[in-house]
């Protein structure tokens, strides 16, 4: 269980994702902001897929890259900032599916830098199938809140 710095941070949170375009663009939701974890949801759509059909593999980074990051986001103070310095995406099946599911969480929290994780589930036909695995670095940025994860 991960303690939050800020006890507004589901609305800071949810109004930041709000403000990503590449999310809105996309088609994408954060159903789920709890502390240290969130799941943003992305509904299969053509103008997302690659020539075979399927997600393609740059948009389930974009998806596991935010969803880890915000999660990240839920535990610093009001005034700080996140960035992603660095992340490792294995995909591990194709995201194929009517949804994907990419679920960011907290592994590790320090002052500077916190490790992340985000599962990426393709659900199809309603079962639920894990396609991505991504490992990330987040630097806080503290005094410099940009509104953004």
């Amino acid at each position: 269980m991960h303690k939050t710095q800020d006890p507004h941070f589901a609305e800071r949170v949810r109004a930041s994702f709000a403000s990503q375009k590449a999310m809105t663009l996309i088609g994408a939701s954060m159903p789920v902001v709890e502390a240290g974890y969130t799941e943003i949801h992305l509904p299969h759509k053509p103008e997302i897929t690659q020539q075979n059909g399927y997600v393609h593999g740059g948009v389930v980074g974009m998806i596991a890259d935010s969803a880890a990051g915000y999660a990240a986001s839920t535990l610093t103070a009001a005034e700080a900032g996140v960035l992603t310095v660095e992340y490792k995406l294995n995909l591990l099946a194709p995201a194929e599916g009517q949804l994907l599911i990419a679920e960011g969480s907290v592994v590790r929290y320090g002052r500077t830098l916190i490790v992340t994780r985000a599962e990426v589930f393709a659900v199809h036909h309603g079962r639920k199938a894990l396609c991505a695995l991504m490992q990330q670095t987040i630097m806080v940025v503290h005094g410099r809140h940009s509104g953004r994860a």
